[in-house]
């Protein structure tokens, strides 16, 4: 369904794609995460023709980008692009006409899609008295009134309380079951983790990895991440690697991939003697794998003992 090939763009002195290449299938829904700054947005606007890329290709069904592809492409834009003086039906409609609809089509189209996100009751509400969360629905609803095969959604739930964004992925699990083909891009990775069939994490432009969530965990070589809270890291650190576990940092959080799946008993037991004040067991998730992906950067093996006066911690040092 779309294929991205070598592609580049550069702004002025800043590298915003380079040499991106990455394709999707009919169906598919694929998750593109990365940081802020990361090229996410630069190449949904190239696959939508409103930026030319220095080099590089985009097909949409076989086809460069041009005025057919657009009309097989929906957009859901990160920022809300409806005309806030008018009704939500009316923004519809206009929106339908443009992607050429007959008059009879869009009206039907008109109340599917205003169904879809459970908004049929404000058709006739202006849209600037909608709440932002509502408007964000009425964006989707305005990204499939074509009945688009690829449909494109940037960050489609900012705004979004819990509710809605449970129907808004039921609706990106609709699209799929019906043979539509979704780009998304978020930074909810809970929301990747449920709806995304694949998943390309980009860093300054590159693609640096992408696969299934299955595929992913592989790059973390452990069965479960432990969290150990303690004063006395510099001595947990160098237990826990005299067993085998590898020491990473997630935010202020001391971690630890074990190669093993251990009772929590037993992870007590092992720093018995060490000033533990708490000590969990979570399942490798897409977090973790995003964090040593995008940033790689693990804690230095702990220092010798006698490297540090006695009772002196890691973080005092």
């Amino acid at each position: 369904m779309l294929k991205i090939t070598r592609l580049s763009k550069q702004f002025g002195d800043r590298q915003a794609l380079n040499k991106l290449s990455l394709s999707l299938k009919s169906g598919e829904v694929y998750g593109l995460l990365g940081p802020n700054g990361a090229g996410k947005t630069t190449a949904l606007n190239l696959l939508c023709g409103l930026l030319k890329p220095d080099s590089g290709e985009i097909l949409v069904q076989g086809k460069p980008v041009c005025q057919a592809t657009k009309l097989v492409v929906g957009v859901m834009p990160q920022q809300n692009l409806l005309y806030q003086s008018l009704p939500c039906a009316e923004n519809l409609a206009f929106i339908a006409r443009i992607y050429g609809l007959s008059k009879k089509k869009t009206a039907k189209r008109v109340q599917i899609c205003l169904e879809s996100v459970n908004l049929a009751d404000r058709a006739n509400s202006v849209v600037g008295d909608l709440s932002g969360g509502m408007q964000r629905r009425l964006s989707l609803a305005a990204a499939i009134i074509h009945k688009p095969k690829l449909v494109v959604l940037d960050e489609p739930s900012t705004g979004l309380d819990i509710e809605a964004r449970y129907e808004v992925w039921d609706l990106i699990r609709s699209l799929k079951q019906q043979g539509v083909t979704v780009l998304l891009t978020t930074h909810l990775l809970d929301e990747v983790e449920r709806l995304c069939d694949r998943i390309g994490i980009i860093k300054q432009g590159t693609l640096l990895t992408e696969g299934t969530i299955e595929t992913l965990r592989e790059r973390i070589p452990a069965k479960e991440i432990v969290m150990i809270d303690t004063k006395d890291e510099a001595g947990v650190i160098a237990r826990a690697q005299s067993h085998g576990f590898t020491p990473r940092r997630y935010g202020n959080n001391l971690a630890f991939w074990v190669p093993e799946r251990l009772e929590l008993a037993e992870l007590i037991d092992r720093f018995s003697d060490l000033p533990i004040d708490s000590i969990s067991r979570h399942a490798i998730g897409l977090e973790h794998i995003y964090l040593e992906i995008t940033q790689n950067k693990p804690i230095p093996p702990a220092p010798k003992a006698e490297e540090y006066p006695q009772g002196k911690t890691m973080l005092a040092a």
